[in-house]
């Protein structure tokens, strides 16, 4: 059997085993639940993979009061519910509960940090107390004091302090573009930029990083991916659930704040970047920044043909009621906010000009799913006109993100029989079917990038600033101007009628999203 027709060996380009040095990890904001339902279940596997350093210690800082044996009991009860492997393994857990320590102190407090530091020099091993990892599961609005007591403390330099340190912060990075600037000015007043690591957990999922993969070491495609070949790009990001308690976030941030200015943008950068000269991480960023600054600019004007905002009403979802967004906890009675975006973008640059891009996110639709789609332009229907009632289908490929990870092709062939019929058909790849279950959480892969000093998957300043710029001249175009009818949608349908207006304007319709077995 020749290499072709097996599965042949895979190449690994060192994703799956990370050089790590030791290290200790310091987590403030440890009573919280990011922590327990993501950090501390990531940290354990990682651990129980054997990808951990050889020799770690992880720190829990918080107001609280707890003693160490405490933290690590209600860690355990907490990985009993959110380990992605049931049951867990006991021998595991106590060896891994072993580097588990607390620091009670308030954020604002310096002697907290003080202290924080007579604990790190309490380790015998100097790796372990000069080599930090400051994960910050905090508001970012305490993100400054933090790093600035760091500072004061000694915990914290960039001026050739022994070992590394680094600082990794989760999103939101800002509401608008002065508030991002001002946030990224105060996590590099005290550290370089090569220090800090933005999370984005989207960027952690396999199949978001599996579009470089997939563009970049499959020339068939490779050659296609661009103007002259593909008609439009959908990137549809759909999720079942409504706002429910997150009626307070949502009325600050709406749809285009929380998904549309990260996960989204991310996403059509990978999907549209030139290939980089490495797979070195500021060569990857390099490019994704590119691509972003290339995206046409939106004035008010185009704001009002390119882009539709909507609101989720009373409707049924799978069979279950669902309330209007203005009847959701801590929303008000007529809010405008926006539970729904599409957007059509035009990239000025060489390999996409003319080409659009459109994106669409939503509360309350029919199924929770990410997916991209590629519709390649159609070929002249003079060959088979006389057989097809309709113009023949054009090719689209589909990656599919979330759930059932996946990619499908799809093309025309002929019906079986004497007579000369065409139809559309798909095939289908599933990475469960192919590679097996194990796929990692999002933390773990993130968590372990950092610890290795890996920014490739992680957010740069100037990356989250370009996304702003974007987002900010939308909020523009949107300001004082109320919903209107046709920006309404019922909960468990797949938008508003303002959203198909949209596409039409240029002959094209929203493809739903493909269930990939």
């Amino acid at each position: 059997m020749t290499p072709d027709e097996h599965n042949g060996p895979a190449c690994n380009i060192g994703m799956e085993r990370k050089l790590t040095e030791p290290c200790s990890i310091i987590i403030f904001g440890a009573s919280g639940d990011l922590t327990a339902r993501k950090l501390i279940p990531a940290l354990y596997h990682l651990f129980k993979d054997q990808l951990m350093p050889p020799a770690f210690r992880i720190i829990g800082f918080a107001r609280r009061e707890k003693t160490d044996d405490s933290w690590r009991q209600e860690l355990r009860a907490a990985l009993e519910e959110f380990s992605r492997t049931k049951p867990v393994d006991e021998k595991v857990w106590g060896d891994f509960a072993a580097n588990l320590s607390y620091c009670r102190g308030d954020l604002t407090d310096a002697a907290a940090y003080d202290a924080l530091e007579k604990k790190l020099s309490g380790f015998q091993s100097q790796p372990l107390r000069r080599n930090l990892l400051f994960y910050l599961a905090t508001q970012p609005s305490q993100f400054g004091v933090v790093i600035e007591k760091l500072h004061d403390s000694h915990l914290l330099s960039h001026d050739g302090h022994p070992g590394w340190q680094r600082l990794v912060v989760e999103k939101p990075f800002g509401h608008d573009l002065q508030s991002a600037h001002s946030l990224n000015g105060e996590l590099t007043r005290f550290a370089q930029e090569r220090q800090v690591f933005r999370i984005d957990h989207y960027l952690g999922k396999e199949t978001v990083q599996n579009i470089l993969m997939f563009r970049f070491s499959n020339s068939i495609f490779e050659k296609l991916w661009n103007r002259n070949s593909v008609e439009y790009v959908q990137i549809t990001v759909s999720e079942r659930l409504g706002v429910g308690e997150r009626g307070g976030y949502y009325e600050e941030a709406g749809a285009l704040r929380d998904m549309v200015q990260n996960h989204i943008l991310q996403v059509l950068a990978l999907i549209a970047m030139e290939p980089p000269v490495s797979l070195e991480a500021e060569s990857v960023r390099d490019e994704k920044v590119k691509l972003l600054k290339s995206i046409r600019p939106l004035r008010p004007a185009d704001v009002a043909r390119q882009v539709v905002r909507g609101q989720y009403f009373a409707g049924v979802v799978n069979g279950e009621p669902r309330p209007g967004y203005r009847q959701e906890p801590k929303v008000k009675t007529d809010s405008n906010v926006e539970t729904y975006v599409a957007l059509k973008l035009l990239i000025d640059n060489w390999r996409w000009s003319d080409v659009p891009f459109y994106l669409r996110t939503g509360k309350n639709l029919p199924m929770s799913a990410s997916e991209v789609r590629i519709r390649f332009r159609p070929t002249p229907s003079v060959l088979f006109a006389a057989q097809c009632e309709h113009k023949l289908d054009p090719n689209a490929l589909t990656l599919r993100l979330q759930p059932n990870e996946g990619i499908s092709l799809r093309f025309n062939g002929k019906v079986p029989g004497l007579s000369v019929g065409v139809r559309p058909v798909r095939m289908h790849f599933s990475y469960d079917s192919e590679f097996g279950a194990y796929t990692p959480e999002a933390y773990e892969r993130l968590l372990l990038e950092a610890v290795a000093g890996d920014a490739t998957l992680f957010i740069r300043r100037d990356e989250v600033e370009t996304a702003w710029q974007i987002v900010d001249s939308i909020r523009a175009g949107w300001s004082g101007k109320a919903l209107s009818n046709r920006e309404f949608y019922a909960a468990g349908t797949w938008g508003p009628v303002a959203a198909d207006d949209l596409l039409a304007q240029s002959g094209h319709a929203w493809h739903e999203p493909l269930v990939i077995a």
